[in-house]
Parts: structure tokens; sequence; C-alpha cells
């Protein structure tokens, strides 16, 4: 009988070599998202501690190895944008989120962040504030959910969501490493819980105000991978990872504006619903692959083909609180995002759309 392909991690002996001394310098992770959105990263060693974007260079990489540009004009420039404190190296060290960029001075195709920030500070003064849930599913090497019978499937939903105790719960080492990294990093990670399918959590991201809403998911999904990375766990944010009768996994997005946050915001959340069915295809085509097999109307979802939004309605494509409509204010809920989704795309769009455009 052939062996259990596993993969064994080696951060103990790594730990050995983690406190020696770096003798002034500093350890720079470039981060960036590439064509298909995932995220890359590599290093650079800066000869001492930075405390500003503005301090860090430029610098590029091959575009050609990751879908971002053609072999024969392969070089993309990644501009630092946002800097996290390591929470692997510690210490000076950095992570430094970068754009990319082309060589002849254009934003890179796949580079979202661009335009979202260009429109966010067109309409600043709506002080769009923005709070994320992430959903994901740990998977095993194999790529079947962690956890669950080899090729088979644990009992039907109901005991997981919030679950504890073994066999309601998986991977809850991997999803506290990843908190108190986030947490270490800066990132605004407000809370996690186990979700309704066995081995598919959520963590929640925000508030944050304008561009910083992407940049903090960005790099707290780069975190996710690289803390799964040492325990030997594939991170999916597959909108449909299993077939079925199984929830799918979202990205919930909500809103909230200095109209909306003001007294008798309930007008202005009724105003955007407008102008969200309006523009509901634009929406959907940019709200993450694969969408469709989530977005069936079952399975806390509403339909992919039709907008539609109520107070406390799980099966809407927007969700107004309960507590929002008594009080006459708040946010709003936009249920349409698959986990896989851009939130630079999100955002972006949701700006464009609820202020009437460019």
């Amino acid at each position: 009988m052939a062996e259990t392909s596993t993969v064994i991690s080696n951060t103990e002996n790594l730990m050995k070599y983690m406190s020696l001394d770096q003798r002034g310098h500093v350890q720079a992770e470039y981060v960036w998202v590439d064509a298909v959105g995932n995220c890359r990263c590599k290093t650079k060693t800066l000869a001492k501690p930075v405390t500003s974007v503005d301090e860090l260079p430029e610098w590029n990489f091959d575009g050609s190895s990751t879908g971002q540009a053609p072999g024969d004009n392969s070089d993309v420039y990644l501009r630092p944008v946002a800097i996290f404190p390591d929470p692997f190296r510690r210490g000076d060290n950095i992570l430094v989120l970068c754009e990319t960029w082309d060589s002849d001075g254009t934003p890179n195709k796949f580079n979202y962040r661009h335009e979202a920030n260009r429109l966010m500070e067109i309409h600043a003064k709506e002080e769009f504030w923005f709070g994320l849930e992430q959903e994901y599913t740990l998977l095993g090497t194999d790529g079947w959910p962690y956890g669950w019978p080899k090729g088979g499937f644990p009992g039907a939903q109901g005991p997981y969501y919030c679950g504890v105790g073994t066999g309601k719960v998986y991977c809850r080492d991997i999803v506290e490493a990843h908190y108190r990294a986030c947490l270490y990093a800066g990132i605004k990670i407000s809370g996690i819980n186990a979700e309704v399918m066995p081995s598919q959590w959520e963590y929640q991201v925000g508030p944050c105000q304008g561009i910083e809403m992407g940049d903090h998911l960005w790099m707290s999904r780069f975190l996710l991978h690289r803390v799964a990375e040492e325990f030997g766990v594939k991170i999916s944010f597959e909108p449909k990872p299993i077939k079925g009768d199984w929830n799918g996994a979202g990205l919930h997005t909500n809103v909230s504006t200095a109209s909306t946050r003001a007294e008798g915001g309930m007008k202005a959340i009724e105003a955007y619903m407008q102008k969200l069915e309006a523009r509901h295809n634009e929406h959907i085509a940019v709200y993450g692959e694969g969408n469709e097999e989530r977005l069936t109307g079952r399975h806390e979802t509403g339909s992919i083909d039709k907008f539609s939004y109520g107070v406390a309605d799980r099966g809407g494509s927007i969700r107004i609180p309960r507590q929002v409509a008594k009080d006459g204010k708040g946010y709003f809920e936009d249920r349409r995002p698959a986990s896989n989704a851009d939130p630079y795309q999100i955002t972006g769009i949701i700006v464009e759309t609820l202020c009437g455009g460019n």
C-alpha cells in the first residue's frame, strides 16, 4: 500500500536562525497580485529601517512568468503603496504591498488598485467605509477539504457554523495563527468564525476607509496563504469548492457613506438600491469567477440573474440589517461578491455606481 503523501514543515529548525543578528539590514517582502488573483512575493534587502513607502525603491519582476506581460517585453514594475510589520521575520522587517506598472508608465492591465483609488479620491467627500467578510476553504494537499473522509463526506451541514469541538471544527490552529499574524501586521481584522460548511471559515476586515479596504484585504490573503504553507494546508477562495448541497464561499461587502450614517440615512440607502439594481450585470461581471455556481438562490444567496434587497434577508442581493432599519441609518451588505473577487474591483465599482460614474 502506497504511503500517503505529506508535507512536513521545518519551521522549528528555521526558528534557530531567525534570531540571528541582521547587522542593521532590513528584509522587505514585496507583495503583489498576479494576472489570476494570486499573491506573489520576493524579498529585497534594505540598508536601514524605513517608516514610509516614500523611502522604498521601485523594483521589477518577470511579468511573463506571472501572466502580466509578454516574453519580449517582460519587465513589470513594483511601486510600493503600503507597508506592514512582518509577523514572520519580525523586528524591523516589513511586508510591502505594491501596485504593478508597465515600462511605458501606465498601470498594468491587472492593476485594479489604480482605478479604484482614482475613483475614491474623486469622491472622497462621500467618506466611504467598507467592511469585507472573507470566506475560504481549507484543503489538504490532495485538494479535498481538510478533515473530510478521503473521497467521502462528513455529516450534513448544521453543527459546523460557529461550532466548537472535534468533528465540528477543523484547522482552528491555522485560523488562530492567521488571526494573530494579522493583528501583528496591523491589518484591521475584526473577527473570525467557523462557517456553515465544515473546513470553511470566515474572517472580517474593516471598517476601512476608501482604498485601505483593498490594501488590508489583499495583505490578509497573503498572510493566510503564508501561514497555511507552514501547516501543509492549501487555501481555496473558490466560490463553490464542493458541488451539491453545501454552502458556497462569498466576500460579503458592507458599505456605508456619510449620507447613510447620518440621521435619515435609510433614504440614502434606498436611493442607492435603485442605482445598484440598474447596474446589476456590471457588478456581477467583476464579482468573481465561478460565481454562477454559488448565486443560485439557495444556500443563503440571491439569484445571479435578478437583483433584490430586503431587511434581514440573506437570500437577497443586498441585505439591510434589521438594526439599521430600526435606527433609520447605518450601512448595507452586498452579498453578491464571490470569495475570489478582487476587493479593489468590488469597492471601485460600488463607488462608481453610487456616485453616478466618473
